[in-house]
């Protein structure tokens, strides 16, 4: 007689899907997270005895192997074991079985395959039940990735759409960003960027088994999104020209970057900047279940000779001298923050964690930054695994301004201390709002206890270098510091001064400055002013210069004097970059021989309004109404919107607007029927040849259908 055997398998897809929060992946595969019971309801070919058991086998990875914990044999049982897969029979009826199966919190994750047989029958007679994909579980409190907060959980694993904040650190713009973890393909893709990895490919069965730990996956993930070692998914370029490619301003999120790299066969895809490859990174961590969310910092230094400060040679206008600055500071830099526990660090570095997948320094050979514990910056422990000397220098390290002379010779000029790492943002829990989160980076700027963090870290820094490269704290041909001379600051010159915007600037206008100058002392005083302007990219490299004169001024004791500046649209409007900014500079030259630098970042304003008409509902048509503006002083023609939302489209939508006559407005209205409820975002752009793109979202609360 032949034995039992099991005929068919019931995954109890809305069942697990609920209870895992896995029930927005699109089937066919059953998505669960470890640490975590499910159900499978099993059909014989004829009922289980008393005495039998079932005894299920999963393996992950190639050369799946207990040895390595990527396969495990267990059989039901009435008794709980620990940290170990286990399955207990839940119920029985006739042929049918319940049981369910529980892996430990610590279990790797990935692809699993799943087969079963009965206790009397031998083991070549298992059964391949099918698959089903483990993630990590951020409702489980025994799971490293653990976030004890609802309202956390369902923004940073579960919201499938977000908010990037960008422009300068005076004006900070919101752009809209579709994660879309749950969209077709995304999660096998996620998967299969572990699978492409370097350590995968030199080692499978290793880097298998190492994926049950946040910090080995997260450190994988920040290295293959760029594709600056491997065939990772995203190429950087921050040149201003993107031929043959996507310029990074046009992407809306992350799921046409992920399927473009998939169906290209693994082809990194072509461009992106610093908030490309945090909006990817965010989506691939959400999908495996790690709480994510995307931060800005505003004024981010790029420290290339981890002396702890950013050191910017000018010229007498103040303009940068590209060929002597290595290092930079960053209009705004976006990272990611990730929430898990830190095994190799203790508990006190526990929490957020920075993960940066933008290409800019190499850690431990490759192109990749973190985990590095967010505590951990803000207490200076910067000798702490991953990266922490460049994160804290994107927050902490000084500003120092070098007028380079003619003969070669240096000085000193005074610049604001505080400049690096203001405003650091985040989207707000539940709400479209930024929040700032600069007090978990640094303890409030110029405290006593700001001072310390930064002396500490110095210490750290270069008592962590081995005694034999402590030259590298010099700079290349011997124009660098010893870390003493960065804790002094320039002399404060007698005058101080700020441009200010007299009129907001926007696109397609002339600018209205003025430069403010303030005479501190009781004496008057001439002072020469070297005025430069230049359209720039957000690294604040300069692209063309727009504006370039001196004048002499003339302040009497403790005057104040507003020097009027007017840059036309002419001037900018052929070298403006899609990142619509424009760098002021003046250096101010007391004729004794006193020097300020005063600086000004512009981000050029546009307008677009969205509105929806009536009321929201899954399966239902509804009307989006779009107002947008021509900037520009000149008839454009061959303008479109593009439109993209995840749970509200399929794909995107492009929608030709009509030709619009000067500074003209109109209303381009048309239809979309949403597939899911909830809060869903919709991306709407202007995109013209003749401007850059103005970008605009809204969020449309969707109901279910009555």
């Amino acid at each position: 007689m032949a034995g039992i055997r099991i005929t068919e398998v019931d995954w109890q897809w809305l069942r697990n899907g609920a209870a895992h929060h896995t029930q927005e992946y699109p089937n066919p595969e059953l998505v669960v997270r470890r640490g975590q019971v499910f159900t499978l309801v099993l059909e014989l070919n004829c009922p289980l005895n008393s005495k039998e058991t079932l005894i299920f086998t999963v393996e992950t990875g190639p050369q799946a192997s207990e040895v390595l914990h990527t396969k495990a044999v267990f059989q039901t049982s009435e008794l709980e074991v620990g940290d170990a897969w286990m399955a207990v029979k839940e119920a029985q009826m006739e042929n049918t079985v319940t049981v369910s199966l529980t892996s430990p919190p610590n279990a790797i994750i990935g692809r699993y395959l799943l087969s079963a047989r009965v206790s009397s029958r031998r083991k070549h007679s298992n059964r391949k039940l099918g698959e089903f994909v483990l993630l990590f579980n951020p409702w489980c409190p025994e799971d490293d990735v653990f976030l004890a907060s609802e309202e956390e959980r369902q923004e940073y694993v579960l919201n499938d759409n977000g908010i990037i904040f960008r422009g300068v650190e005076k004006h900070i713009r919101a752009q809209g960003w579709n994660f879309g973890q749950f969209e077709e393909d995304i999660l096998n893709i996620c998967l299969s960027i572990l699978d492409r990895s370097p350590s995968h490919q030199d080692d499978p069965a290793i880097d298998v088994s190492c994926r049950h730990d946040p910090i080995y996956v997260t450190r994988i993930i920040s290295a293959m999104v760029n594709s600056n070692n491997d065939r990772g998914v995203v190429q950087g370029q921050w040149q201003g020209k993107y031929g043959g490619g996507t310029s990074p301003l046009h992407w809306r999120g992350s799921v046409a970057i992920l399927h473009k790299w998939f169906k290209g066969r693994f082809k990194p895809v072509k461009y992106g900047q610093c908030w490309v490859f945090a909006g990817v990174m965010c989506t691939v961590l959400r999908c495996l279940g790690i709480a994510t969310r995307v931060v800005s910092n505003f004024n981010s230094a790029h420290d290339t000779d981890r002396n702890l400060s950013v050191d910017k040679y000018v010229d007498s206008f103040g303009r940068t001298l590209e060929d002597l600055t290595e290092d930079s500071m960053w209009n705004f830099h976006v990272w990611n923050e990730s929430w898990f526990a830190r095994q190799d660090l203790g508990p006190s570095y526990n929490g957020w964690q920075v993960l940066d997948a933008t290409p800019q320094e190499e850690s431990e050979g490759i192109f990749r930054c973190g985990p590095a514990s967010v505590t951990a910056i803000r207490e200076g422990d910067v000798h702490l695994a991953h990266d922490g000397p460049f994160v804290f220098a994107e927050v902490n390290a000084d500003y120092i301004t070098w007028l380079w002379n003619e003969d070669e010779s240096r000085e000193r000029v005074y610049s604001d201390t505080k400049k690096i790492g203001r405003c650091i943002s985040t989207k707000a829990v539940g709400s479209d709002s930024r929040v700032d989160i600069t007090g978990l980076y640094k303890y409030p700027e110029g405290s006593r206890k700001e001072r310390q963090v930064y002396r500490k870290a110095v210490r750290k820094l270069f008592s962590v270098e081995a005694s034999g490269r402590r030259a590298r704290v010099r700079r290349i041909g011997g124009r660098g510091l010893w870390r003493d001379d960065l804790l002094e600051p320039a002399t404060k010159p007698s005058i101080t001064g700020k441009f200010k915007v007299l009129e907001p600037p926007v696109l397609g206008h002339d600018l209205k400055l003025a430069l403010c100058l303030t005479n501190l002392t009781s004496r008057a005083q001439r002072i020469r002013v070297n005025l430069s302007g230049a359209t720039i990219l957000y690294t604040r490299r300069p692209v063309a210069e727009i504006l370039h004169e001196s004048r002499t001024v003339r302040l009497g004791p403790e005057e104040d004097k507003k020097i009027p500046i007017k840059i036309f649209y002419s001037q900018y409007k052929e070298d403006l970059t899609e990142d619509k900014k424009i760098l002021l500079a003046a250096m101010c030259i007391v004729i004794k021989g006193e020097k300020l630098l005063i600086e000004k970042d512009i981000t050029l304003e546009d307008f677009i309004a969205i509105k929806v008409l009536g009321p929201a509902m899954v399966g239902v048509a509804v009307t989006v109404e779009v107002m947008v503006v021509n900037p520009l002083l000149e008839r454009v023609e061959d303008c479109m919107l593009m439109v993209e939302g995840s749970g509200l489209l399929q794909g995107q939508l492009s929608i030709d607007v009509p030709s619009l006559e000067p500074r003209e407005k109109a209303l381009v209205q048309f239809n979309i029927t949403p597939f899911k409820s909830g809060p869903r975002q919709l991306q709407v752009d202007l995109v013209s040849p003749h401007f850059s793109d103005i970008k605009g979202f809204v969020i449309i609360h969707v109901a279910t259908t009555k």
